[in-house]
């Protein structure tokens, strides 16, 4: 009989609402499940008369998500470095990237959840659920497969995006597929299957979720809208709301699952894999107009969800879902990535400073970029007219934040302003620039007057699906074709982003008589959409975790050096200067880097997996 080893782990956020569901009162906490004395175990049969415990298998699935929204990999971009001298995503961009020191790798991570998640699905039809209730019963084993099923698939995409590659046998590759939950007695020397048959699990396995998962959780007041599978079963409306009703709101659903399949189609779709991965553009685009049709297309498209994290009055608990964001896990109350990323005027430290690269990839108020000598651009004055979303998303020299000015130059005579000066300290700036995007101005991180507020932390947001299929519609069709009859083109969708970021427009709002001349120029030119879309989503989903993975699925450079902007004052003239500085250069190496490694532990103990290409 397999044994499950009890290991200790701290649980958040997502499990108190987890807790509550399966009977309708609080289960048995997590840390019960998973904090006994070390060397306790369980046998596998324990759980089919305890269904916290069984449950706990699934939570252990959820837990393994990677990243919240949270900075974290965009410091290893061209869009960011960090001050903290220890991190070790600055230390991989500056050249310790190995397979044995790979901190994107999602390989252990992932493939618990994948071995929990499994041993789930083997036993989810024997647990007593709701012994009393023929249809609680099935209505649970349902939900709960359903979850297991997405969750697996979301698992798996992790997977490919970290480690998916060419072997030197010239196949790309995935990882092994394990469908099963391994024992004492399977095979573990697996080998990688084709990319292409991870990409088909992951879709079996998101249409698996699709069938038995509502789309959206929602309360029922009758027993004529229950689903005729459960009303034969004798069900009543108290409890399909127990099973599927709004308490379970956040956990996967088909909506979600349904995004998952658009997302992995994406990423096979994209340069680095389209060739192997069996997936085309058109299809890609396909599944990502699925998503949005269930808002409408571009009329659910929210007009303020480049700002959902000063939303403040949907940040707190109780609140109305925010209709930008589409999955979501659970608000926090904290001051942490505020701690984190204040200024240190603001008693933060400063960790995430974006990069002038960054900054120079906002455009003009009008919608053209810097570079372009129509757009207005002024050198001494650089932070004039530009694209608003700067101001959302960095604070610069000059910036008021907080009733505080936050000077970056180098030229501050005033002790407490001099901390947030360039290179000033351990806690300043190393490129001008500090974080604002994902902050609350209404946070203090001052230990003896702390003030914590409420954040929420989008796993998938719904203009992450507007940008995937503007990239693959425009590539399946250009800029302005609607083939298959969405109803809206890639031209479309970046006309709504770049109209929502207030482009186009003057200086109070007003729309440009000329309109925007950039994305007219644009939508004639493919090549020059697909170049804007990147720019859009790398704008709209800035210090999202995206960047890092969109370069390598791009194949474009990993090794682009960091750059910041130095600000002087004049003495004299009394006029400020600014000069555009190397900051970190990256060592990433493009022949084989954009494709990410197998553990070489796992590479040595196991025959039969193949390395990517390059990787020792």
């Amino acid at each position: 009989m397999t044994k499950i080893n009890q290991r200790k782990k701290s649980k958040k956020g997502l499990f108190a609402v987890l807790y509550s569901l399966l009977f309708g009162v609080a289960l048995t906490s997590c840390d019960d499940m998973f904090e006994p004395a070390d060397e306790n175990t369980r046998q596998e049969d324990a759980m089919y008369e305890e269904a916290d415990y069984a449950h706990g298998l699934l939570i252990y699935g959820y837990d393994r998500l990677p990243y919240m929204t949270t900075t974290q990999t965009d410091v290893a971009t061209d869009d960011a470095v960090t001050n903290q001298k220890n991190s070790q995503y600055m230390n991989m961009a500056t050249g310790t990237w190995a397979s044995d020191n790979d901190p994107m790798s999602q390989w252990n991570t992932c493939k618990d959840g994948i071995q929990y998640i499994n041993l789930f699905l083997a036993n989810v039809e024997k647990v007593k659920w709701s012994p009393s209730a023929a249809s609680k019963q099935q209505m649970f084993i349902d939900r709960l497969k359903g979850e297991a099923f997405g969750l697996r698939a979301l698992l798996y995409y992790y997977l490919l995006q970290a480690h998916g590659g060419y072997a030197d046998d010239g196949q790309l590759y995935g990882v092994p597929l394990l469908t099963k939950a391994e024992d004492g007695s399977s095979d573990y020397n697996q080998p990688r299957a084709s990319f292409a048959d991870c990409v088909k699990q992951c879709y079996a396995d998101c249409d698996s979720a699709m069938s038995l998962l509502p789309i959206d959780y929602a309360d029922i007041d009758n027993n004529d809208a229950i689903p005729e599978k459960y009303k034969a079963l004798g069900a009543n409306y108290s409890n399909y709301n127990l099973v599927f009703g709004i308490k379970a709101s956040n956990l996967m659903s088909a909506k979600i699952a349904e995004a998952i399949k658009a997302q992995v189609a994406l990423l096979a779709a994209s340069p680095a894999f389209r060739e192997q991965s069996g997936v085309t553009s058109a299809e890609a685009a396909a599944l990502c107009a699925n998503v949005l049709k269930r808002i409408g297309g571009l009329d659910g498209f929210d007009p303020t969800g480049n700002i959902w994290y000063k939303n403040k009055t949907k940040l707190d608990p109780g609140a109305s879902e925010m209709p930008e964001i589409l999955w979501r896990a659970d608000r926090a109350k904290n001051s942490s990535q505020e701690a984190e990323n204040f200024p240190p005027t603001l008693f933060g430290s400063g960790r995430v400073n974006p990069s002038q690269n960054l900054v120079d990839a906002y455009p003009m108020r009008n919608g053209l970029p810097i570079t372009d000598p129509n757009s207005g651009y002024d050198a001494k004055n650089p932070y004039a007219n530009r694209d608003p979303r700067l101001d959302n998303d960095i604070l610069y020299n000059g910036t008021t934040y907080r009733r505080a000015v936050i000077i970056t130059g180098t030229y501050s005579k005033d002790i407490n302003e001099m901390l947030d000066n360039l290179n000033n300290n351990s806690s300043s700036t190393r490129t001008g620039y500090y974080l604002k995007k994902l902050l609350r101005d209404d946070v203090s991180p001052l230990s003896s007057s702390q003030i914590e507020q409420y954040h929420v932390f989008p796993r998938i947001r719904y203009t992450e699906i507007f940008l995937a299929y503007a990239e693959a519609a425009n590539d399946a069709w250009g800029p302005k074709s609607d083939p298959t009859g969405v109803g809206y083109t890639a031209y479309d969708v970046i006309n709504a982003i770049r109209q929502r970021a207030g482009l186009a427009t003057n200086e109070i709002g007003m729309p440009l008589p000329e309109g925007d001349v950039y994305l007219e120029q644009c939508a004639e030119d493919q090549a020059k959409m697909a170049s804007l879309i990147r720019n859009e989503r790398r704008l709209e989903l800035c210090f999202e975790n995206k960047r890092f993975w969109d370069l390598r699925r791009w194949m474009l450079p990993l090794n682009e050096s960091v750059k910041g902007m130095q600000i002087d004052l004049n003495d004299e003239t009394k006029e400020l200067s600014y000069r555009v500085i190397e900051v970190e250069e990256r060592k990433f190496d493009n022949s084989y880097q954009l494709y990410g490694p197998i553990p070489k532990a796992e590479v040595l103990k196991w025959t039969a997996l193949k390395q990517n290409k390059g990787w020792e």
